[in-house]
């Protein structure tokens, strides 16, 4: 390698030979740095949640898909912020549910945001679809995790694709992603996931009727089950409006309804 004529060392700008790389995150004699030795030259990572949501569940239905989540954020065990919408519209296509940090769901909302202004800046009446974001999510996402600082959210994305068809998906914090007709994050994927693969017809999709009530029934099961949910909650609905159009909008807040009357005669507990 020559540089303004002067040849460099065979090692130029890596390690001596026997020696190893100085990863971010190791001192210089290779070994792990502590916590809590730090100079000014470290930067922060993020590295446990703080303000938290709990559970998202999104159901496809044959017109569209639905996605629900409480509005309760908290930190720690505390029930801190009480009404806070965790569900999101992003264009009329697109509607978002987020679990995990609410402040990477924030951060990661900005950046969707930004990602909107450009499509309309564009002016090509091209406007991003649900496939489409979620793909764009799994890169940010495992690029963030590979640079040892990830997003702390799990998040629900579902929409109408290019086909005028229902699409839904969830995507983690490490990047991985799938689709199917019930997708959940939290709690729901133990509570939830089983009602709503108990009641799936099996011969076609749910209606829109159908998806609703189990939205219901899931949203009061999270209640009473899951110490991190509330009794209020907010649902997305994204469907097909016509040909040439479709309808995205956040509906609520609903109220779960409640019942704490004695239950005599019942028995299994």
């Amino acid at each position: 390698m020559f540089n303004n004529g002067i040849v460099q060392p065979l090692w130029y700008n890596g390690p001596s030979p026997g020696q190893f790389y100085n990863f971010p995150g190791y001192a210089n004699n290779g070994n792990m740095k502590q916590c809590h030795e730090t100079n000014n030259s470290d930067s922060t990572r993020s590295t446990a949640m703080i303000t938290t949501g709990s559970s998202v569940l999104g159901i496809k239905f044959d017109q569209g898909v639905l996605i629900a989540a409480d509005t309760l954020v908290s930190y720690g065990s505390l029930s801190r912020f009480q009404n806070i919408d965790r569900i999101f519209k992003i264009n009329d296509n697109i509607i978002m549910g987020g679990g995990g940090d609410f402040a990477d769901i924030q951060s990661i909302m900005r950046s969707i945001d930004q990602k909107m202004i450009e499509d309309q800046c564009y002016a090509d009446n091209i406007a991003m679809r649900p496939k489409a974001l979620a793909t764009w999510m799994t890169r940010v996402l495992y690029n963030r995790r590979s640079r040892m600082n990830p997003l702390f959210i799990d998040v629900v994305i579902g929409g109408i694709d290019e086909n005028n068809e229902p699409y839904l998906a969830n995507v983690d914090l490490r990047g991985r992603a799938f689709s199917d007709y019930v997708v959940s994050t939290g709690f729901a994927r133990h509570l939830a996931l089983p009602l709503v693969r108990e009641k799936k017809p099996a011969d076609r999709d749910f209606t829109l009727e159908e998806a609703s009530e189990l939205i219901r029934q899931c949203m009061e099961v999270l209640y009473y089950r899951d110490t991190k949910n509330s009794s209020q909650y907010t649902v997305g609905v994204c469907k097909v409006k016509d040909s040439t159009s479709n309808q995205c909008d956040v509906e609520g807040p609903f109220q779960v309804d409640e019942k704490w009357s004695f239950a005599k005669m019942v028995k299994g507990y």
